[in-house]
């Protein structure tokens, strides 16, 4: 069995209250193969107390432990429209391999990761398998970071360091090649990075946002920012972007490319912990402005390639003392 005494520890964000005072929480989501929506349930009653029940045929609720509800599905839209039953029970058994089980939990302390890793620990032991299964396993973690304000002074910043550390982030965290290649967690376009780390980047929030829908106007990074901008202006977002998967919250979307829950020692906390480096950039307005600047000078090599870059950003990270987070 796989031991729970020497996981992970999650950090305190760098700013861990709302404007109004209240603690920031966050929300996750897990997607992994191997166990059915039933099996999860029990093990997350088992580890995290409360009750399951299957609210309806193949979506399970856990609730009444200590960190609130979960909900666990088949993540699938087109799948959960056939029975459960006959052929249709036959294809979602089938669609098991590459369509992943999904945890999500409500908003969480983000001291409570470090007990929501307990669960991870068990459900690798009872066969949870992640990304690194076969190539077509499209399966991630997000973490759903609630936003101090949405004043352009908390979220600009935020979305500039991780569009600046993106290319790090990933080569540190060994990202697998099959999600580096997919359009589910495509890196910001150059040119929107390039327009974040301007001498004169967009200056108001509306100025942000029409940047952000004109230059990347998809979901499919690795920190969406939709979420956020439909939530200040809902009207500007859908007039640019389908929003039938856009759910306006004033939250933070981060999208990891793996899940590897089951990989001895791999940890929410851990990849949480980098959302928290981000976070702390971010807060650091003299190193986020070399960060800029630094890109700039990049961007004006013969070559100006991802992987230099996040080893210069590493260089800086480390003689600001902040590799090891």
């Amino acid at each position: 069995m796989s031991r729970t005494s020497d996981l992970v520890k999650p950090l305190p964000l760098p700013h861990p209250e709302t404007a109004e005072g209240r603690p920031r929480r966050v929300g996750v989501e897990i997607e992994f193969s191997g166990l059915t929506e039933a099996q999860v349930a029990r093990i997350l009653v088992k580890q995290l107390g409360g009750s399951a029940r299957e609210s309806q045929r193949g979506h399970w609720t856990v609730s009444g432990g200590g960190l609130g509800e979960f909900e666990i599905y088949l993540d699938s839209q087109p799948l959960e429209r056939l029975d459960h039953d006959g052929v249709g029970g036959q294809i979602r058994d089938l669609a098991r391999a590459v369509v992943p089980v999904e945890i999500v939990s409500d908003p969480l302390d983000v001291a409570q990761i470090a007990e929501l890793d307990r669960a991870i620990v068990a459900l690798r032991d009872a066969g949870a398998e992640g990304t690194g299964t076969g190539v077509l396993s499209a399966f991630g973690v997000h973490f759903n970071p609630e936003v101090v304000s949405l004043d352009y002074g908390d979220v600009m910043p935020v979305l500039t360091a991780h569009a600046l550390l993106e290319d790090y982030l990933k080569r540190v965290a060994g990202t697998d090649f099959s999600r580096r290649v997919m359009t589910w967690v495509a890196p910001y376009p150059r040119a929107l990075v390039d327009r974040l780390a301007a001498e004169e980047p967009p200056a108001t929030m509306i100025e942000l946002i029409d940047t952000y829908l004109e230059l990347s106007p998809s979901r499919n990074h690795g920190l969406d920012m939709l979420c956020i901008f439909a939530q200040i202006d809902e009207a500007r977002v859908a007039a640019a972007v389908d929003m039938e998967l856009v759910a306006a919250r004033p939250t933070f979307h981060w999208r990891l490319p793996d899940c590897r829950i089951d990989e001895p020692g791999w940890t929410l906390a851990q990849e949480w912990n980098r959302w928290v480096l981000v976070e702390t950039v971010a807060a650091d307005k003299d190193l986020l402005h070399r960060l800029c600047a630094a890109w700039r000078d990049h961007r004006q090599s013969i070559t100006s390639i991802r992987m230099d870059w996040s080893f210069r950003v590493e260089r800086m990270l480390q003689g600001a003392g902040l590799c090891d987070l």
